[in-house]
């Protein structure tokens, strides 16, 4: 007796009838074949819990800058976990939008759909890279499309004609933004108010620059030239016209006369003509003990003398001046030395000053500018303006396409690659026929690239998954750590399958032992024309240049077909 469960006795005699096979075969055969159909039952819920993964575009033919809109659906049992692809993965298309998650119930299933807008702005066949799903950690892929975009016609018959306009000259220099204007016109405002004060500022203090005899006329002339008299202002004329002869008197004779009483101011000056220090005459001292005291009435009881008395009072306090003036003795050689030197410092101080308030309204100017910058911009931009950076000026330069290595690679680089020499294993060289290797720049520096090509000798079986699993080694040999690898099928805008090879590492400060540096790696690698091809691009994970230089490069990648 056979031990499969499967017997072919009993497949062959279910048919047949108890008598002619026995009654007890019979039964067993009926238990097996219900024992199946059970399985058979029990296995269809599991077929139906299989979890499918579609993607579908609306057209596959569209003209520059119109829309494709690109589905990805996932249907199964139950909600999953599910990490759908991101906007970089669709290269060569651009991804205008892509939109939130739609969870809908079919029957007894989930579905997930998530749609994709995407677009491109140049004429020509295009792939759409098979796009990695996972599905609760499991990865499923779709199918890549191919999409036509093509260029807009224009019916020349119908669009009006214009003549060449002539070249245009275009202005050089560092383009100030409208907010930057605004401004520079904000500090032009205040500056020329700033002006204006600091002109009427100065004329008043012109006047104070004049020597006390002269600056007493002066303000003796501005109040005939008032109409104080005439408007009964008597108290404002009084206080005037005192000021002038206490300033005076203050400056020439050296009294606190602005600040003493009359009686005081008096006292002061019969003091210095008993000593001999002024030789005044009695009668200017009663004069002007008279007109203080008026004055002291005018400003404090209300008093207001007439017009007739206010002007021969103007008269008697320039008199008063006169007589104070003819009676303050000669200066000494010594005593004009010391108000020279006064006078000397008096004005570098004012000199200092001046220095000081303009470098402080030009650092208020430095600081606002700075901090508008910084908070519309950032602060690398500030930095990068004012310094500059070397990876911007590679993004910004001229570029240039050549080809490295047989079969030729074409890549678009910021520099051309200069040849060089890669480490291989003696086993590997001795599968080779040749291999050519070009290099830019270091692993140390901001942006790494390095082009290499082997050819194989005829009949050599190579592995592109091997030769990709070498990656890590290879990074970790140059003195890489900490080092995450990632990898995805990749086609060229060709149509040429390879994979990628993407991350993050770390890399030892080429300066400062002991500090390492983030940095971000892409490897293209292909098995093209019996050879291997490897694209690598290495750049600070900090530079956001750099990663626009190294996108730009992965993404020019083509392979030139010799006849």
């Amino acid at each position: 007796m056979t031990n499969s469960f499967f017997r072919e006795d009993c497949l062959t005699s279910l048919p047949i009838t108890p008598a002619l096979t026995g009654a007890g075969d019979t039964v067993a055969c009926i238990k097996r074949a219900l024992f199946i159909s059970i399985l058979l039952l029990l296995s269809f819920p599991a077929l139906a819990q299989e979890t499918r993964v579609t993607a579908t575009i609306d057209t596959a033919q569209i003209y520059i800058g119109d829309q494709i809109s690109y589905k990805i659906t996932v249907d199964a049992a139950e909600i999953p976990s599910i990490v759908f692809p991101e906007a970089q993965t669709f290269n060569p298309l651009e991804v205008v939008e892509a939109l939130t998650i739609d969870t809908s119930r079919v029957e007894n299933r989930y579905r997930l759909v998530r749609e994709y807008y995407l677009t491109q702005f140049d004429s020509g066949s295009y792939m759409i890279p098979s796009q990695r799903v996972l599905v609760n950690d499991n990865p499923f892929f779709t199918d890549s499309v191919r999409v036509e975009v093509r260029d807009v016609v224009v019916d020349t018959t119908k669009q009006k004609m214009y003549a060449i306009k002539p070249a245009m000259e275009v202005p050089g220099g560092f383009r100030i933004l409208v907010w930057l204007w605004w401004l520079l016109g904000m500090a032009a405002l205040g500056a020329l108010i700033y002006y204006l004060l600091r002109k009427r500022k100065q004329k008043k203090e012109a006047a104070k620059q004049l020597p006390p005899y002269e600056r007493a006329l002066f303000e003796l002339q501005q109040l005939d030239n008032s109409r104080l008299l005439e408007n009964r202002e008597t108290k404002e004329y009084y206080s005037k016209l005192t000021e002038a002869v206490r300033r005076y008197i203050e400056d020439e004779v050296h009294l606190r006369a602005m600040e003493s009483t009359t009686s005081e101011l008096i006292h002061d000056l019969e003091v210095k003509m008993e000593k001999g220090e002024l030789k005044l005459s009695r009668n200017t001292i009663d004069d002007l003990k008279v007109i203080l005291q008026r004055a002291d009435l005018a400003k404090f009881a209300n008093s207001r003398p007439d017009i007739i008395t206010a002007k021969g009072d103007r008269s008697k306090i320039e008199y008063v001046i006169n007589d104070t003036k003819a009676a303050i003795p000669e200066p000494t050689e010594e005593e004009l030395l010391r108000d020279e030197e006064y006078r000397r410092a008096k004005l570098a101080r004012k000199k200092r000053r001046k220095i000081i308030m303009g470098a402080t309204a030009g650092m208020v100017v430095i600081i606002i500018a700075v901090s508008v910058i910084i908070s519309t911009r950032g602060f690398d931009y500030l930095a990068t303006s004012i310094f500059g950076n070397p990876t911007k000026e590679l993004l910004e330069g001229e570029w240039i396409s050549s080809e490295y290595g047989d079969p030729a690679v074409t890549v678009n680089t910021p520099r051309v690659l200069k040849r060089g020499e890669l480490d291989m294993p003696d086993e590997a060289r001795r599968m080779m026929v040749g291999s050519e290797t070009f290099i830019d720049g270091d692993l140390a520096e901001d942006l790494y690239v390095v082009v290499s090509t082997v050819r194989f000798q005829q009949g050599t079986k190579f592995d592109l998954d091997t030769a990709v699993e070498g990656v890590y080694n290879n990074l970790e040999s140059k003195g890489a750590r900490n080092i995450i690898v990632k990898d995805e099928d990749y086609t060229t805008l060709q149509g040429i399958p390879g994979v990628k090879v993407f991350g993050t590492l770390e890399m030892e400060h080429p300066r400062r032992e002991g500090e390492f540096i983030s940095k971000e790696y892409s490897i293209l690698n292909f098995g093209v024309g019996g050879g291997f091809q490897q694209i690598t691009v290495i750049f600070d994970e900090e530079d956001e240049y750099a990663e626009e230089i190294a996108g730009r490069i992965i993404n020019s990648v083509e392979f030139q077909t010799r006849p």
